[in-house]
């Protein structure tokens, strides 16, 4: 009976650690679509500078987060050294872990390698760090950008998520009673504050407003890239929203599994559907660009709660953020807040409607509890992202000159064009 709960253990073990690893690879994927979504979104003098970004911020998320940002948020240890496998175990470990899992269930078992938990949180960084890069495009320094990206990474990013998803108490005083099942507020509204704090340092694009109040369009230099890129963020949202479960094994787990992934594409589906009806309805026209926000904005308003709706509440839900996300980039607007991709509507003014919009179907989570998580994330965020932008706008100044924005960031900061004979008009 020993070695038939030994084997159970170990094939447990085995494929939840597999499908941990699959999930984040498909999070990983994640970076390419955030790649490709802002350079098509950017005007072309940008696109190698936006793609520079995009490679370099993913490598420096996973870097600061293994040394010091998995230990902060999980206690991990400094490069990992807190982290035990089964391999690492005694047979008294297993076989608590074993009768702890036969008196409640092996469906209830939770083991799996340490090191693809990491891997699993580590793509969540990246993600979250992928929302500002858009948001700053085309006028930010590179480089100011990248030490950002080492605080935000290694500091800002994992104390909100030790006080969320690990349950410390906020700086010893009060624990937090909030539920976020894959991150809409932990994982987008962040992103998004973090955002918005540069941005309003910043400033907006030269030109972008005019001194009568008028808006002026800067048009995306690739709207197939754009479009390709939100698929890629769709598919990949699937192993994001997915893997949030932590484990596979066990028919109830595996039902809820399924449960996520239908909910998390009939989300995206409905907020695109209606952000193409109300872009419709309020410019006359089918508006690519909105279509695509409005997919982003229903996957994100699900994040917060995919398993528990029904796939009929899951589409009004995403159907709402679709919504949402195209009166939101309009009125950015209106307030002069430049944001070239609408990362911080999408991410933000929509993350923090699937925040609540947990109430719709999670028994457990209280309009407080949610209300307080919501504001925690966010004060903390914006507030440290707005010491650390000052800080490097003060040091080493985060604008790139107006000739150079008027040029193009591609040759002032990277020194090649991404598209050379179609600028130059050679064959």
């Amino acid at each position: 009976m020993e070695s038939n709960l030994n084997h159970i253990f170990e094939l447990q073990y085995a494929l939840d650690t597999f499908y941990f690893l699959i999930c984040g690879a498909l999070v990983m994927w994640m970076a390419a679509g955030f790649a490709m979504l802002e350079a098509g979104l950017v005007r072309a003098k940008n696109t190698t500078e936006i793609l520079t970004k995009n490679v370099a911020l993913f490598a420096v998320a996973c870097t600061m987060y293994l040394i010091v940002g998995y230990d902060i948020m999980y206690d991990g240890g400094i490069f990992l050294s807190g982290v035990t496998t089964v391999a690492e175990m005694d047979d008294a470990a297993i076989a608590g872990v074993i009768a702890a899992s036969t008196e409640a269930g092996f469906s209830d078992m939770g083991e799996y390698s340490g090191a693809s938990d990491f891997f699993f949180q580590v793509v969540f960084v990246a993600t979250a760090m992928s929302i500002v890069s858009g948001a700053v495009a085309e006028r930010m320094k590179l480089w100011a950008f990248l030490a950002f990206a080492v605080v935000m990474c290694g500091f800002i990013y994992p104390m909100q998520g030790s006080w969320t998803w690990n349950g410390d108490a906020v700086f010893g005083m009060y624990e937090l009673s909030y539920s976020d099942y894959a991150g809409s507020g932990i994982v987008h509204m962040a992103g998004a504050a973090a955002a918005l704090a540069g941005v309003l340092l910043l400033g907006a694009r030269k030109g972008k407003y005019g001194a009568k109040g008028e808006i002026r369009a800067f048009p995306g230099a690739n709207l197939p890239l754009a479009t390709l890129g939100t698929f890629i963020l769709w598919m990949g949202w699937f192993g994001f929203n997915g893997g949030s479960t932590l484990k596979l094994g066990g028919i109830g787990v595996a039902n809820e599994v399924a449960n996520v992934f239908l909910n998390t594409n009939a989300a995206a589906a409905g907020g695109l559907i209606a952000a193409l009806i109300v872009a419709r309805l309020m410019f006359g026209k089918a508006d690519l660009t909105m279509a695509l926000n409005g997919a982003l904005a229903g996957l994100v308003a699900v994040t917060a709660e995919p398993a528990d709706p029904s796939p009929l509440l899951a589409t009004i839900i995403g159907a709402i953020g679709g919504t949402l996300v195209v009166f939101s980039i309009v009125t950015m607007d209106k307030l002069r807040i430049d944001d070239p991709v609408g990362a911080i509507s999408v991410h933000g003014v929509v993350g923090i409607w699937g925040i609540f919009a947990v109430l719709l179907s999670d028994a457990d989570a209280t309009f407080m509890g949610q209300l307080v998580g919501m504001l925690t994330i966010f004060v903390w965020v914006f507030v440290t992202s707005l010491i650390v932008w000052s800080i490097l706008k003060a040091v080493m100044g985060i604008r790139v000159s107006e000739e150079d924005e008027y040029e193009g960031v591609d040759l002032s900061e990277c020194g090649m064009e991404a598209y050379p004979e179609f600028v130059s008009g050679k064959q």
